[in-house]
């Protein structure tokens, strides 16, 4: 999508940190569970960054997202696309989530980081990919994710590709709010597991909100994106496709094996990002839908 230049972004949730290579592993299942469902998502095997440690404090370099002011900015830088996909999304679900019948509150924090960082959840690498941790209720992304994407899952890229994502992991946070999300941590897979179930209502959240979002307005009333193309909207689907565990599963280990899915089938992610988009967050129930129909 394209943000509407004169838009303020200035407002938006973002933070950068720099490199920090230490290693603090969070105590308790939470954060076994979220390196586990990373490791999924890529193919990664993070299970290594289970082992302990110490780690310093990563240090905090915010000055160049300071200058992401306006939707001009956003347009032409991608970190400034990502503080005002976040002020957008914030705006969003202040009004949606009441809808729903969520009592909102925003994420602590949405981070940049180069390389690594630590999290609420463990260690987190470039290769972890984007995700987010419940205990500290943060967003966490290398935006070099994105090159990854394209170049070894791909995705056609874009804009609303990029911002997808950031939906997305902003659903799970709305999951958080209302105890949705603590349902994928049962320990099952497969594609009708509750794991894939709340995966594809946060990918169903992320096409309601980029439906809305040229109606997303700044403080000043001046919508911060404009309304989606054709382009946009194919991107956004092959994003979700670039993702799917069959996808991802065939790149990294040449097989796909449904019953390990935690995530969904290509098919599924795009067509309960579809379902967002045509029919709004109320749609979003995938919980309530029989397993032949998810």
């Amino acid at each position: 999508m394209t943000f509407n230049p004169d838009a303020d972004i200035s407002g938006g949730k973002a933070s950068r940190r720099g490199r920090n290579t230490g290693i603090a592993v969070a105590g308790g299942g939470v954060g076994v569970i979220a390196i586990f469902l990373i490791s999924q998502l890529l193919g990664v095997d993070l299970s290594p960054l289970l082992g302990g440690g110490g780690g310093g404090q990563p240090a905090a370099s915010d000055s160049a997202l300071e200058q992401c002011l306006t939707g001009a900015d956003a347009n032409e830088n991608v970190e400034c696309r990502m503080k005002g996909a976040s002020a957008s999304l914030e705006a969003y679900w202040e009004t949606e989530a009441p809808e729903l019948g969520i009592a909102y509150n925003p994420p602590q924090d949405f981070i940049l980081f180069d390389q690594a960082t630590t999290t609420g959840c463990g260690s987190a690498s470039a290769a972890t990919g984007p995700f987010y941790c419940p205990p500290d209720q943060t967003i966490y992304i290398d935006v070099t994710f994105y090159d990854e994407l394209r170049s070894r899952f791909g995705a056609s890229g874009g804009p609303l590709a990029e911002m997808y994502v950031i939906a997305h992991e902003w659903g799970h946070h709305v999951q958080n709010l209302d105890g949705t999300l603590a349902r994928s941590q049962d320990g099952q897979t497969g594609p009708t597991s509750n794991a894939v179930r709340v995966e594809l209502q946060a990918d169903c959240y992320a096409g309601a909100w980029a439906a809305n979002a040229s109606q997303v307005a700044d403080d000043s009333g001046v919508p911060f994106l404009q309304p989606i193309t054709e382009a946009q909207y194919r991107d956004a689907l092959s994003a979700a496709s670039a993702v799917g565990d069959d996808r991802i599963q065939q790149a990294t280990q040449g097989q796909v094996t449904p019953h390990s899915f935690t995530h969904g089938s290509s098919e599924q992610r795009m067509a309960w990002f579809k379902t967002g988009v045509e029919q709004g967050a109320g749609a979003c129930d995938t919980f309530a839908v029989a397993p032949a129909d998810l």
